[in-house]
């Protein structure tokens, strides 16, 4: 079959059998039920080009979701002929999760880099002879190494910004020798000179060369390659997919374009779905730019606008609105005004401290008195610009007794105590008399009983950083078990040790984490696609947003759109804060951020900075005994 050919799963999906493609539609039009009639209007729109415009919390995830299944339930589409693609596993995995619950089993829901590199295993050794070169998982030790043979000392905390550099260099299509320039004419700052970045980049290309491995980059350009040399290839992949959607189409580079197009080949079906608001990732080569001139290259387009919003309630989309309607650019002139769908609620609220231990502080204490009402620690968000204002957060939460995850931090299959705990774990399964679990009453307590060889206690150990953060990740293992149990015993099926070790293996691959029952911590890049009852951004001050270096007038506006996208990450709780020196103290020279000038009460209008704040309706935090 041609899926077989391909590398790809057949007609029966992924995780066992599903409808057959020659199976008769049923109940095609109950897919549309609940349906509002924007989204209603994407989910019949079956033949493409078409483009939705979906603002935050607008429900795009179910229009899209529900527009495959009622193509393939109503029979327009054979599921083996769809590919839906987006950015992140997790996306992915949940697409997929939404598309099996509508009877649409079969569709291919991926990453860019997954559908390409299943295209690239099979086809490489007819296009180019021999096995497809080994994946390089991990980059940053062979830039270390092109560093080193490039005669540059470098800096361990620099090898991050250089694996950067050459990340956004060939996902926007430019060679060693064209960096500089590249740089230079987009106004990029880069870590170092620009020469020597280029002299690295080179080297890092041959040192790949030489050892015969590609990098998650160079499998989006050898299939683009592939496809463009060989036609009776591009031929094949055409003929298998006859309908592509692509989410957060915002966020696409022009790498990730550049293969579309040849999947697309002119005459697919394609669907697209973003909101130029909320492109944050330009750094990494994403550009808003193709959805923004969809309709160009695409006359006769369907175009259809989400902008009721489902997630926050009419206090925050008011703000939300605020901050776009003072933004400028290409993006601004497309944006989307939200319309709350929900109940009214309290007002987003300011607050102003004297230093950041005390914002910590004082944080940490308004989040005890949330738990304290009831709301659940996991439906409350501490979000921050940068990675390193996390710890005076950390160690706030932690004096309180108040857990906490960070997001965005290293993938929690990946973290070693949970790697570790998952040997002992299938250990422990495969034994048939292991005397930990023996005397155990539940899988919880089994559960327990295994990583307590471990050290892992009921209770969580005092402090922060590193201990702390293992014994979340373990108990986030101990609290799946639980769940897991109870699920199972609710459809009266068994749960034992076994089966929960293969429900670990099932999530590692798809990315799929446990829920962690504690307050997350993420900076504004992590927490997009999440979402929490209860939201803090924390740190609002210039200079820190938008960040000192942001300079031009674009990355101005996108240092907006990170402020807009975590104001849009609150359903009914936001708190919007900042200090006025960093240390305790200190002089108090800062000013909360530009962004909220003419929006939080009492300010003055917009892009004025000079105003310190502490106005009519802001908050003072006050310092604590």
């Amino acid at each position: 079959m041609q899926e077989e050919l391909l590398g790809l799963p057949g007609p029966y999906g992924e995780h066992g059998a599903g409808a057959h493609p020659d199976a008769p539609p049923v109940g095609a039009d109950a897919v549309l039920a609940g349906l509002d009639p924007e989204q209603r209007a994407v989910a019949t729109a079956l033949h493409g080009p078409v483009c939705v415009l979906a603002g935050a919390g607008t429900g795009k995830t179910r229009a899209i979701t529900h527009r495959i299944a009622y193509g393939v339930r109503s029979g327009v589409y054979q599921p083996q002929q769809v590919l839906a693609v987006t950015f992140t596993a997790r996306a992915a995995g949940e697409m997929r999760g939404r598309l099996r619950q509508l009877g649409a089993d079969g569709v291919q829901a991926r990453t860019f880099h997954s559908a390409a590199l299943r295209q690239l295993q099979y086809f490489w050794p007819r296009a180019v002879g021999g096995e497809v070169p080994r994946l390089l998982e991990r980059k940053v030790q062979l830039v270390a190494e092109a560093a080193g043979r490039s005669g540059l000392r470098v800096q361990r905390t620099e090898l991050r910004d250089l694996t950067a550099e050459i990340e956004w260099a060939k996902v926007t299509q430019i060679v060693p020798d064209d960096y500089p320039a590249a740089v230079a004419k987009s106004s990029r700052e880069a870590p170092r000179d620009p020469a020597e970045i280029a002299k690295v980049y080179a080297t890092y290309e041959q040192t790949k060369r030489d050892r015969g491995v590609i990098d998650f980059e160079d499998v989006l350009l050898l299939t683009a390659a592939i496809l463009e040399d060989r036609p009776e290839i591009a031929d094949r992949v055409r003929a298998q997919y006859r309908h592509f959607t692509v989410d957060e189409y915002q966020d696409v580079s022009p790498l990730q374009q550049r293969l579309l197009d040849q999947w697309t080949g002119g005459g697919a079906s394609l669907c697209v779905v973003g909101d130029a608001s909320q492109t944050i990732y330009s750094f990494t080569g994403a550009t808003p730019d193709y959805l923004l001139g969809f309709r160009t290259r695409h006359p006769d387009a369907t175009v259809v606008k989400l902008v009721r919003d489902y997630r926050s309630t009419p206090q925050v989309v008011h703000l939300a609105n605020g901050l776009l309607s003072q933004a400028r650019g290409q993006a601004a002139q497309h944006r989307l005004e939200l319309v709350s769908q929900r109940e009214a609620g309290p007002e987003p609220a300011y607050r102003e401290y004297p230093d950041e231990p005390t914002e910590a502080e004082s944080t940490a204490h308004l989040i005890k008195d949330l738990l304290a009402t009831g709301v659940r620690a996991s439906e409350i968000a501490v979000l921050f610009r940068t990675n390193s204002q996390s710890e005076v957060y950390e160690q706030a939460l932690a004096d309180l007794g108040i857990s906490y995850q960070l997001k965005g931090a290293e993938r929690f299959f990946e973290r070693p105590e949970v790697r570790e705990a998952g040997v002992l774990l299938k250990g422990a399964a495969r034994a048939a008399d292991d005397p930990l679990t023996a005397g155990a009453p539940d899988l919880a307590a089994q559960v327990r009983a295994v990583l307590a060889t471990r050290g892992f206690a009921a209770t969580p150990p005092a402090g922060s950083g590193a201990v702390r953060e293992r014994w979340e990740s373990l108990a986030a293992l101990v609290r799946l078990a639980e769940e897991f149990e109870a699920a199972r015993l609710a459809a009266g099926e068994r749960a034992d040790l076994a089966a929960y070790v293969a429900e670990l293996d099932a999530r590692a691959a798809a990315q799929h984490a446990p829920a962690v029952e504690g307050v997350t911590l993420a900076s504004l890049h992590a927490a997009k696609g999440l979402e929490w009852d209860a939201v803090f951004l924390v740190g609002l001050s210039e200079g820190t947003l938008p960040i000192i270096y942001a300079k031009t007038d674009e990355q101005i506006e996108e240092e907006r759109r990170l402020l807009y996208v975590g104001v849009t990450r609150a359903r009914r709780l936001l708190t919007l804060s900042w200090s006025l020196s960093r240390s305790p103290g200190g002089r108090a020279s800062r000013k909360p951020t530009r962004f909220l000038d003419g929006l939080r009460p009492g300010s003055s209008g917009p892009r004025d900075t000079g105003g310190a704040g502490g106005a009519a309706g802001v908050e003072r935090g006050a310092e604590r005994a």
